[in-house]
């Protein structure tokens, strides 16, 4: 299981992005290529990737050509942003609408297609606040031009290649300045990228420049999630290097990409969710059970358990626990206080870890089971679904038949 990690040492745009994972597996170029040749609006678009050496650190760059002009004027990959700054932006205006369409319509694989729609989906949404209208009538300027619609596609290829399970990324600077767009001069960061990386740690390491752009803003949106990783033991297994186009002062103006791969220690899933406990002592058992049954049902409940416990003189209470989804907690508390008489409980958020799992079925005796099956360190372990031998008369009778059903699923796992 792969994890990746991004190190923003001198920013991020969607080219040093992109040169960063070529760095790292640079076997994927060559299906970069096909599947850029496949993407619609730049048909007039070539791109080479290239070793480059600052000095400092050694990478690989990924240069976009049109009609043999980089995309090296762009104030989004790294050129000067300074009001004095000489070069004006030299791309056309492409409306998201004809971008999503075109992207459906082309033949890209459907997962390089989702994740490219939805890159760019977090800009129109980005644009469309900045400028008072809603996503569908945002028309790109600097971000919807050939070179950019070149860097989305080919970071969504490489993000549905690599495959990786999760993407992290480190404090992000802030850069200073000001940057020439279709609008006029703008502040660094630009006002949709400041909105792409609300929620993200920043710093300002005093070098001046637009350090993450518009693009890259975006990538990291679609990809890193907002909350810390689990720390848990892993393998670094290599490290890579993107470059940008401008020279920073005192820094190597690249994108340093971690990979990590998954220790003995890591084979369980890692994550976060919500534990909701309240006692209640004044509703009755009857009306209590069809309150958690109704809870039970609800989406983002994980499991529910009930236990009774003795309260202030000695008064018998039921305790109750349920455990949800992160994102549901909300929800589900004001389902709580709906359903019981309790007013007031705890909440908190918990690290779980869980064994990847998987079902199965076997067919025994003209039955079909399902089957609940656990990857463990030591091997797998499989269990009949209770259900399916829940109408079977006879201890004896059921347990001979999960024997079966769990032997039949192990014979044919190693007969294979």
């Amino acid at each position: 299981m792969l994890e990746i990690h991004l190190d923003p040492l001198g920013g991020i745009a969607g080219d040093m992005f992109v040169a960063a994972v070529l760095d790292f597996r640079p076997d994927l170029e060559p299906g970069l290529t096909q599947a850029l040749a496949l993407c619609p609006l730049i048909g007039d678009v070539t791109f080479d990737v290239s070793g480059h050496n600052d000095g400092i650190l050694t990478g690989k760059r990924f240069v976009v050509r049109r009609h043999g002009q980089a995309a090296e004027t762009a104030h989004h990959h790294h050129h000067d942003t300074d009001a004095g700054h000489r070069h004006e932006p030299h791309h056309g205006h492409v409306h998201w609408s004809l971008i999503r369409e075109a992207l459906l319509g082309s033949k890209l694989d459907a997962e390089t297609v989702r994740h490219a729609i939805g890159i760019f989906t977090g800009l129109a949404e980005a644009e469309a606040r900045v400028h008072g209208t809603i996503p569908n009538h945002v028309s790109f300027h600097e971000v919807g031009a050939w070179d950019s619609i070149a860097d989305i596609v080919a970071a969504a290829w490489l993000i549905k290649t690599i495959g990786a399970k999760r993407w992290t990324v480190g404090a992000l600077p802030l850069g200073s300045g000001r940057v020439r767009s279709a609008h006029g001069l703008l502040p660094v960061p630009a006002p949709a990228t400041a909105l792409l990386l609300e929620g993200f740690t920043t710093i300002d390491d005093g070098i001046p420049g637009e350090r993450v752009t518009p693009t890259g803003a975006a990538i990291l949106r679609y990809l890193c999630p907002l909350e810390d990783a689990p720390r848990t033991p892993r393998r670094l297994a290599a490290s890579a290097h993107g470059f940008g186009t401008k020279r920073l002062q005192g820094i190597s103006n690249c994108l340093r990409l971690l990979a990590f791969e998954a220790t003995d220690a890591t084979l369980t899933i890692t994550d976060r969710i919500a534990v909701l406990e309240c006692e209640i002592d004044d509703q009755t058992g009857e009306d209590l059970a069809q309150a958690i049954d109704n809870l039970r049902s609800r989406k983002g409940v994980l499991d529910i358990v009930q236990a009774p416990v003795f309260g202030k003189k000695g008064r018998v209470m039921t305790q109750v626990r349920i455990l949800a989804e992160e994102t549901a907690q909300d929800e589900i508390v004001a389902a709580i206080f709906d359903e019981t008489t309790t007013i007031g409980l705890r909440r908190s958020l918990v690290e779980r870890s869980i064994l990847p799992r998987a079902t199965a079925t076997v067919e025994s005796g003209g039955r079909t089971f399902r089957l609940k099956v656990a990857h463990r360190p030591s091997g797998d372990t499989v269990k009949v679904e209770a259900d399916d031998v829940a109408g079977i008369d006879g201890s004896g009778t059921r347990n001979r038949l999960r024997h079966t059903a769990e032997a039949l699923f192990h014979d044919g796992k190693d007969g294979k």
